[in-house]
This record gives C-alpha cells, structure tokens and sequence, in this order.
C-alpha cells in the first residue's frame, strides 16, 4: 500500500489520506464593514477545489483571532458569529468531499498591517485600513516597519482567551482540526525567539519564559477542543541564524524545536507541522527539494510527537518516500497545491502500482 495514501488517524479523526495542504493566505477578504474578515466566494472556491482534487486534510490560511492579528487588512478571522457562518459553507463542502476541515488559528504580531504581496507586503497606515502593531518587545521587523508596541500581561493574558474564544467559534463553523500558528515570525514565533524576545518578565528570559505563551494558548485551545479531536501546532524550527557562522544574531534553533515538541505533546498537542524561518530578515536559507524535511524527521525520530513536513515537495514518488522512510507522518503543500488543484488524485494515478487509488467525484468520471 502507498504510505502517502494510508490514512492517518490523530485521536478520534481519521484523515483519508497524508496529503494536506498548507495554510496559504489570499488576501481576498473585505477590509472594514459587516464583512470584514469573511470568507467569501474566491474562498469557498480556492478550498473546494482542493478537497474535489483529492487533499486528505484542508487547513485555511492563517485566520486571526482579532481584527489586530491580521498580516493584513485583507485576512480572515474568526473573531465574530457573521465569520463562523462564512466558514460553515465552506466547511461542509469540505467534508462532503471526503476532505476533513482544518483551521489555522494565529496573530500576526509585529509583521500585522502589511498590504497583500501583490502589493509588495510593505507596512500599511490608516489611510490603507492599517492599525499599529503589537509583539514581546518593541522590535520592528525591519527599517520600514513600524516598532511594535511592548504587549502588558493583561494583553497577554486576554489574547490567550482571544485564542480560546476563536477556536469555540471555529468548533461552530464545523472545523474538525485547529492548528495555534506558531511559526513565521508571527506573534507566537516571536515569543519563543530571543532574537525577538527581549522580555525581562515571566514571558521572556529563559526557555521556560519564552514558550509560556504558546503553552498558555496551546491550553486554553485544547480546554475548547473536543478531546476526539486533534490539535497541531505550526512551528519555525529554526530562525536560520546559528546555522550561518557569519551570522552573529541569537535564534531559535532546532535542538529548542525538539525541546518544544516534548512539551507541545505533554499539553495535549497531536501533530508538529514542521516549518523554518520567516522571524529574522536577512537570514541566509538553503533552499532546495525537501530543505525543511530534516528538521520534521528529527522531531520524528527523537520524540513520541507526530510531525508532518513541508518545504518544496513537488513531486509523487518524493512525498511518498518521505512518508515510507519514516521522515514524517504527512506532507503539507503549498505552492504546488496552487499550481496543481488536483494534485493529490494525480500522485495517486502515478501510485497506483503502491496500492494508491485516486478519489474522482463521480461528476468527473468520464476524465479519469
């Protein structure tokens, strides 16, 4: 049997497949007014077309859980009822598909009010829908981004019940997996970085300080969360700072990744989406075919914490190898996921002689 097409089950849940796709942000929704922050037709779209092509599990791109966590004016959140019933749509259609549902659950941070990438992804003002940012310390991204402002403990303390409170909502609108974005140089990343932690309170300093945040959300998503069903955590397994000898900057690294994992699993936590980078501009990243894959096999082999890889798999016998050398438990893809809707269904034809059998819908037989 093909070992990307075996289901994957994490608690109750069963995934039909390890081909899911990554969390990618479109920046197509209203930025003010009653709709703000709603899933709309280019949504509903852009997911559906991945569950009729085949992708075991569907995870939206990052989704704020207040108009503040936004990367930009044009995300979605899920900090109102008028969000929830946007996603429902799309939702059953998801599982009507044979997909299962997923949510990435997240705040931008330092790197929030930045205009689409189409528009060069700078920083935005008010006059273009901005706001001010916020972050563990008052560090701009880069020169052209604005210093964020210092979050109190009372912020801190009200953004993890923001956290709680979007997962209740996204539990609503039929998601059966929420992923806590921790990755990406995001609020969370932030917070576990000393390259972007400069605190000198209990959110900051030691490791201890610097991951009691994304623990605190980590709880308060899980005390939600159904217990049949899982909760993933994104992470950046490294800052690609210490990698580089020429880079005298402090950052996460992949021996803290792995310390991570082993608390992430003890607080309920079912799968490490194994990401890098995005925390520190200018960090020097070898990209190639499979560059992040190491980073999720090492969780893999030294902690009991299912991971599931991403980075540059493009192709069928690639993700299947992946998965039947025991390097990960599933594949995430993104930007091929983009190219090709129906990826999944064309790896399963070229599997075929593994077992693996693609999952046309009925309308499209006459094509298969």
């Amino acid at each position: 049997m093909s070992a990307l097409f075996e289901p994957l089950t994490l608690r109750g849940l069963t995934i039909p497949n390890r081909v899911w796709m990554a969390p990618m942000c479109q920046y197509s929704a209203e930025a003010e007014g009653p709709e703000q922050g709603v899933p709309h037709d280019w949504h509903f779209s852009h997911l559906a077309a991945r569950a009729v092509g085949g992708t075991g599990l569907i995870l939206t791109e990052a989704t704020a859980v207040a108009p503040e966590g936004r990367i930009s004016p044009f995300d979605l959140g899920i900090w109102n009822d008028r969000q929830v019933e946007g996603f429902a749509r799309i939702t059953r259609f998801l599982k009507e598909h044979g997909a299962v549902p997923g949510i990435q659950l997240a705040h931008a941070g330092r790197k929030a009010s930045t205009d689409t990438t189409w528009h060069g992804g700078g920083p935005v003002g008010p006059d273009r829908y901005g706001w001010q940012p916020v972050a563990p310390s008052p560090l701009p991204f880069t020169d052209r981004h604005p210093t964020p402002e210092a979050l109190s403990v009372e912020e801190i303390e009200r953004l993890v019940e923001g956290f709680a409170a979007a997962a209740r909502r996204a539990l609503a609108a039929g998601f059966q997996v929420a992923e806590v974005h921790g990755a990406h140089g995001y609020l969370i990343n932030e917070f576990l970085s000393p390259h972007t932690n400069r605190r000198t309170d209990a959110y900051g300093g030691s490791f201890e300080g610097r991951t009691r945040f994304a623990l605190e959300v980590v709880d308060a998503v899980r005390a939600v969360w159904p217990e049949d069903l899982p909760v993933l955590f994104r992470v950046s397994a490294t800052d690609w700072l210490t990698e580089n000898p020429e880079d005298d900057r402090e950052g996460w690294t992949a021996d803290d990744t792995v310390r991570l994992a082993k608390e992430l699993l003890s607080h309920g936590v079912d799968l490490l989406d194994t990401s890098t980078g995005g925390n520190a501009p200018g960090a020097r990243i070898p990209t190639g075919p499979g560059y992040q894959v190491p980073f999720a096999a090492r969780v893999k082999a030294e902690t009991d914490l299912p991971v599931a890889a991403v980075g540059e798999i493009t192709e069928p016998r690639q993700a299947e190898e992946i998965i039947a050398s025991g390097q990960a438990d599933a594949v995430l893809l993104g930007r091929e996921l983009l190219r090709t809707p129906y990826w999944p269904n064309l790896a399963a034809r070229e599997l075929r002689e593994l077992g693996a059998e693609p999952r046309w819908p009925d309308q499209y037989h006459r094509a298969v």
